[in-house]
């Protein structure tokens, strides 16, 4: 029964190596080219984005509208 255990406690490590390497594989390019002044402001205005979406579906999730 500890086999099972430690081979279920791996799953999250092997989720969060998927997530990072998919991050790190999108990403690279857009790194590699952040010399252009278009490259770059389209990667922080995708981040503000990102930051922004996040907190709103946070926010939907925490205080749901009651109908």
């Amino acid at each position: 029964m500890g086999q099972f255990f430690s081979n279920v406690a791996r799953y999250p490590k092997y989720l969060i190596s998927i997530i990072a390497g998919g991050l790190v594989a999108l990403l690279e390019p857009l790194f590699k080219n952040r010399s252009n002044p278009f490259i770059l402001i389209g990667l922080i205005s995708s981040v503000i984005s990102a930051f922004i979406t996040v907190y709103f579906v946070l926010q939907a999730m925490t205080n749901p509208i009651n109908l």
